[in-house]
């Protein structure tokens, strides 16, 4: 205890205590709040969207999705070495988010856009448009997570970013779901005024677009980066990516990213047809299905928010990142199994499942975020090698691969239990539903507990290499405060 204790003190003792301030904290949170946004929309609604309004057969959409990804597995890392070797005044990370944030947003609304095609141009123009979206996503943000490794060196403090990272995520989590179903409906100008058209999402993709382009540019000229590679280090893409694969807590904690962004996304795919055709069953009940899976959502994001707020008091409890990260899966997922025991009248108790699910699931984003920047340090520890850019690139690689295979996986399920648009389900297809809010994501979840045990940074190792990195830094001077 004491050890650690004097371990901890000396590495404040040789860098500044307190770097990151407040307006700094919200600014780098905005990013976030930008990139959901979107994002959000993605994973959430455009699955909904291609089905319900363009009419496009869910397993197409499946495919698509992962298909796109395979792209995605070289763009990601390019654009972190591309980072790494950027040269401007502004660092290596903010200037990206300048240079990006108008295709960025052009692009997430060309998505929208379905012109009135033949079945297999539509398909194209999906399948391209998807890709042009994703590709820009990653222009922007690969940058923007791997600037929080270079703004701070300190580990707890990273965590604290971490979560008002996620603060602004679940802020923009909250916007999309409190106001998308109601916004495409007000915006779509249909007949009967109460029925989602695609022009109604079209200009609330404007309207989102507009908002995170500016959010992008506080988060530019808000945020500073401080943290260099070692001096002398150069440059070599080989010896970058063979180090980063040597680099075993870094791929263990991609691989955990991956499986947890995949049940999240797959039950998140599948709340709006759990509601619209198990708990409400009337189809033609546009209103009611609307206003349930708006106020699960809007609730599910709060009780989120609560959880990142949790995110210190969490790993204090539970003696480092790692621990926490594994007892609140362990935790979320039986409790996420309650849902297969609900009934369609039984609101109440699927709001309180999902109070209690999200608010546990809350501090594992920003625990994820915060161990990819200590694995950034655990190979300048180990090897000598500083490669934030590339580091950061995978992780987001994790993400997008999980928000990609967690919906296609649901698109299958629907294909394989029978799922027909905007009809009245079979007693298999709304069994299907049951199992994809419930059973499967739990399995999926537990899955993702039993690897966090493959992650080797523990709290006593984090202490170490913070302690250890300090000194060489104070030493060659490469901390830019």
């Amino acid at each position: 205890m004491n050890s650690d204790s004097n371990k901890s003190s000396g590495v404040h003792a040789a860098l500044p205590d307190k770097i990151i301030g407040f307006k700094e904290k919200i600014g780098y949170a905005s990013g976030d709040m930008a990139s959901v946004l979107f994002f959000k929309v993605f994973s959430s609604f455009l699955m909904f969207f291609y089905t319900d309004i363009i009419g496009i057969e869910a397993a197409i959409i499946a495919t698509m999705l992962w298909v796109t990804r395979i792209f995605d597995a070289f763009t990601d890392p390019v654009m972190g070495m591309i980072c790494d070797r950027t040269k401007s005044p502004h660092g290596k990370f903010r200037p990206w988010l300048r240079w990006m944030v108008l295709p960025y947003a052009i692009s997430g609304v060309l998505i929208f856009t379905v012109p009135d095609l033949s079945e297999t141009m539509t398909i194209v123009y999906v399948y391209a448009t998807y890709s042009l979206a994703m590709l820009t996503y990653t222009g922007i943000n690969i940058p923007y997570g791997a600037l929080m490794g270079v703004m701070t060196p300190h580990s707890s403090e990273r965590t604290v970013l971490s979560s008002f990272r996620f603060y602004g995520a679940y802020a923009a989590n909250l916007i999309v779901q409190a106001t998308i179903l109601i916004l495409v409906v007000k915006l779509g100008g249909s007949e009967d005024g109460n029925t989602a058209t695609q022009s109604g999402y079209v200009n609330t993709m404007i309207l989102y677009a507009i908002c995170a382009g500016l959010l992008f540019f506080f988060t530019f000229s808000a945020t500073k980066e401080r943290v260099q590679p070692p001096k002398g280090q150069e440059t070599n893409i080989t010896k970058d990516l063979a180090q980063l694969f040597k680099n075993k807590p870094w791929v263990a904690i991609i691989i955990i990213g991956i499986t947890t962004i995949m049940w999240i996304a797959m039950r998140d795919a599948a709340i709006l047809y759990y509601f619209k055709y198990y708990v409400v069953g009337q189809v033609e009940d546009g209103g009611r299905f609307a206003a349930l899976a708006t106020w699960f959502n809007v609730i599910g994001t709060i009780g989120t928010l609560l959880g990142v707020a949790c995110t210190k008091w969490f790993t204090d409890i539970f003696k480092g990142k790692k621990n926490a990260y594994l007892f609140l899966t362990i935790i979320v997922s039986f409790v996420a199994a309650c849902y297969y025991f609900s009934g369609p009248g039984d609101v109440t108790l699927v709001f309180c499942i999902q109070a209690i699910t999200s608010f546990l699931m809350g501090p594992l984003m920003p625990l994820f975020w915060s161990m990819i920047a200590d694995t950034a340090d655990y190979s300048e520890w180990k090897f000598g090698r500083r490669f934030t850019g590339l580091t950061f690139s995978a992780g987001t690689f994790s993400q997008k691969l999980g928000w990609a295979l967690g919906p296609a996986f649901a698109g299958y399920l629907l294909n394989y239990y029978g799922y027909v648009d905007n009809v009245a389900q079979s007693a298999r297809t709304i069994e299907g539903l049951r199992m994809m809010m419930s059973l499967i994501p739990s399995g999926l979840a537990l899955v993702a507990a039993a690897l966090v045990m493959t992650y080797g940074i523990n709290l006593k190792l984090e202490r170490r290499i913070e302690l250890e990195l300090s000194e060489r830094k104070a030493a060659e001077g490469s901390l830019d405060t």
